[in-house]
């Protein structure tokens, strides 16, 4: 039985995962709290997370129907991630290890985007390619094994997912604004207007100018105009951030011969992306956004720090 703490933004998260079935999984979002700002604060994230982190355990082991007398192994995300909330739940965990004497298990965020894919009723089983595209990360990897993978691209500016929320804040939507941007493009013409897909050398991906295209689109827009075409920018942009993903993750499969494709992260939950990749595996949605789940999932597979060797055990951002 292993429990799980995931604090690397703005999600509390705690789970308990035995082998690979999901007994719980408490997430305590806080995006109500950055909407003001339009987007996180790193502080303010920090402080949320240090009030929250405790209740979220023990609801966490209240909905699995257990005790921290039934918990085997403490994992944690250690980074990347912002470093004061990554520290809430790294501190937390070593209470909670130490406390009972049991070991612990840091585990890479990414990785444990990867690793939702290894959960229960459907688990995927390496090799394959992945797309992980979320609010920070847009990456290739190469998965061929459980305990790791190997990055063949990543973006060079912009993750896919900042992309959308920020083109949602550009368009009226708010924070965050990936979903909302998600729903309005079905009212939409996708051609509309003619966002361009960057060209970058490799399997790298850049999403600063297709953004920068819609900045200068809504410009050039009065307000009448831009609330007649709205849903036309919503989908136009989205079906190029899309195309781009599409396009790369396909000649990635190619170049290293995979048969099959997964796509985990929080744009993973993308509508449009979803048809475009209908062939692929997707992380089911409850799994899309951060969670404990993935990092139970990914401890299952690293190597553990035994009681009290993870004391000194720091985060990187």
């Amino acid at each position: 039985m292993i429990l799980a703490l995931e604090t690397s933004c703005d999600e509390t998260s705690a789970a308990l995962v035995d082998g690979g079935r999901v007994r719980s999984n408490v997430v305590s979002s806080q995006a109500d709290l950055h909407a003001r700002y339009g987007g996180v604060v790193p502080e303010v994230a920090s402080r949320r997370h240090l009030e929250l982190v405790s209740p979220v355990v023990r609801e966490a082991l209240a909905e699995a129907g257990a005790t921290l007398d039934d918990v085997d192994l403490v994992a944690v995300t250690t980074g990347p991630g912002l470093i004061g909330a990554l520290l809430v739940g790294l501190a937390h965990a070593k209470g909670i290890a130490f406390g009972r004497g049991l070991p612990l298990a840091p585990v890479d965020h990414l990785h444990g985007h990867v690793a939702s894919l290894y959960l229960g009723p459907e688990p995927l089983e390496p090799p394959f390619l992945c797309l992980l595209a979320s609010g920070g990360h847009t990456l290739l990897l190469d998965v061929r094994e459980h305990s790791g993978f190997t990055r063949l691209g990543t973006t060079i500016d912009d993750a896919a997912g900042e992309a959308f929320d920020k083109g949602a804040r550009l368009l009226g939507l708010g924070y965050p604004g990936g979903a909302a941007l998600d729903r309005l493009t079905r009212e939409g013409d996708p051609q509309g207007f003619g966002f361009p897909v960057a060209r970058v050398p490799g399997l790298d991906f850049s999403f600063s100018g297709v953004k920068t295209a819609l900045l200068y689109a809504v410009r050039d827009l009065s307000a009448d105009e831009l609330e007649a075409r709205r849903a036309d920018l919503a989908a136009s942009y989205q079906a190029a951030i899309v195309r781009a993903l599409v396009e790369r993750t396909l000649a990635a499969a190619e170049s290293v011969g995979a048969e099959r494709i997964a796509v985990v992260g929080g744009v993973a939950a993308n509508s449009e992306l979803r048809a475009a990749l209908a062939g692929a595996t997707f992380a089911p949605l409850p799994l899309c956004t951060d969670n404990a789940a993935m990092i139970a999932s990914a401890a299952r597979f690293v190597e553990r720090i035994p009681y009290p060797e993870y004391l000194p055990l720091d985060a990187h951002a």
